[in-house]
């Protein structure tokens, strides 16, 4: 997107077309203006259009662009959060609220797929929680027992059964979330702009909301070519915010997170590798994931921009771990490369912030966007629809809070990345 090769990769180059959009120019009114063209921004829009409210969309950028259309793919069920361990971050109502939301939301996303119509290559095969080491293996038999005793569908597997499924004996055991799934992130984002638009919203992109002023009994948003009143205010741009709610930005630290996409391999090859289609992330602390796309091309990610030294570094030290992986890819090319930023929380917990009266949003999504950006869409337009309470939310009303030494993270974030991919699958 905007010429840069390195935004979107694959995504972009196999996602269905997006909706023909232009920037907002004049004056609009609307119900509710939304700020952020992401999963949950456009989420929101649906869920309010379908209900009949006027819904304005204005997006800096594209459709998609920041971390909704760059990401791995994978539609994870619950947060990083060990489930045990909310309640006593939020409190036992929001704690177990939040738990059966967002064990659900892979299934309110592959519902609105299949109500919409939406070509996002859907896989419903499940996802594969990896361990590594006798640490890692300790760590999902204990994630697997917190989620198994709420009734989720979870199941660990041993090595034995592991590397049956993915190919590879690296792993001393995973965890298999049935509930999960993997799909195209750039078109599914796109789906729902689209569904949006049939339902009656209304898109502007290259669009940046430049201020948020009151007007009468709601808001006015303007952008450098035009402006939206509206009784209610959407802020749904999260890890890439700016402008008049900088603040968002300031309370996560960003991680970088880059994929690398072969090129398709050969059907013996897609037999051996993931042939269930599950999407796969390890326990590391600089973690690895991995994924098939529906063409057979393998995703490989890791933390890590490419950009200055990081592209050789990064791309280098893939190429040697996924020949570790899997020796039968042999000398393994890669003909898509791309990253982006993930948000991440002090606590590693999403938001809920009302910012002003009637100006509300949902952030922090710690690398887990789709399941929570969509279903906190939803929310927001029960929530703005009077369905829902600020006492009946997932999230308590918190306010944006700056994280300290927030640059000196993010560079030691990028630097010690490189450091560790250098050295990292050489002996």
């Amino acid at each position: 997107m905007l010429n840069d090769a390195r935004s979107h990769g694959l995504w972009e180059k196999t996602a269905i077309a997006a909706p023909r959009t232009y920037p907002l120019r004049g004056e609009l009114t609307a119900d509710v203006v939304i700020v952020g063209g992401g999963f949950t921004g456009l989420s929101a829009a649906l869920h309010l259009a379908e209900a009949g409210q006027r819904i304005v969309v204005l997006e800096g950028a594209e459709i998609g662009f920041g971390g909704s259309g760059r990401n791995v793919g994978l539609i994870n069920a619950g947060m990083w959060v060990m489930p045990d361990d909310l309640p006593g971050e939020l409190g036992d109502i929001h704690g177990e609220r939040l738990l059966q939301l967002l064990g659900n939301g892979p299934q309110i996303v592959m519902s609105i797929i299949e109500k919409h119509g939406i070509e996002c290559e859907l896989e419903r095969n499940g996802t594969l929680h990896c361990a590594v080491g006798k640490s890692g293996l300790a760590e999902i038999t204990e994630r697997a027992r917190q989620w198994q005793k709420r009734g989720a569908p979870v199941e660990l597997l041993d090595a034995t059964e592991t590397a049956s499924r993915i190919g590879t004996k690296a792993y001393a055991g995973s965890l298999l979330d049935r509930r999960a799934g993997t799909l195209q992130p750039l078109a599914y984002v796109r789906g729902l702009a689209h569904a949006a638009l049939r339902a009656g919203a209304v898109l502007h992109t290259g669009s940046p909301a430049l201020s948020c002023v009151p007007a009468g009994a709601g808001w006015k948003v303007s952008t450098a070519t035009g402006s939206v009143s509206a009784g209610w205010v959407v802020v749904a741009t999260d890890a890439y915010s700016e402008g008049p709610w900088a603040k968002v930005r300031s309370e996560q630290v960003h991680l970088p997170y880059f994929n690398l996409a072969t090129r398709p391999l050969s059907s013996e090859l897609q037999n051996s590798i993931l042939a269930g289609r599950e999407g796969v992330w390890d326990t590391k602390e600089i973690l690895s994931s991995f994924r098939m796309d529906q063409a057979g091309r393998l995703v490989f990610g890791s933390v890590g921009a490419l950009r200055n030294t990081g592209t050789a570094i990064h791309v280098g030290w893939a190429k040697r771990a996924l020949s570790r992986l899997f020796p039968q890819l042999e000398a393994v090319e890669f003909d898509y490369e791309w990253y982006g930023k993930i948000g991440m929380t002090n606590n590693a917990l999403p938001r809920f912030h009302r910012f002003e009266r009637n100006i509300v949003g949902f952030s922090g999504y710690n690398g887990r966007g789709i399941a929570p950006g969509t279903v906190f869409g939803q929310i927001l337009a029960r929530h703005i629809l009077g369905e829902l309470g600020e006492a009946d939310l997932p999230l308590p009303v918190t306010d944006a809070k700056p994280q300290p030494f927030r640059s000196i993270k993010e560079s030691y974030y990028e630097i010690g990345a490189q450091l560790a991919h250098f050295s990292g699958e050489r002996f």
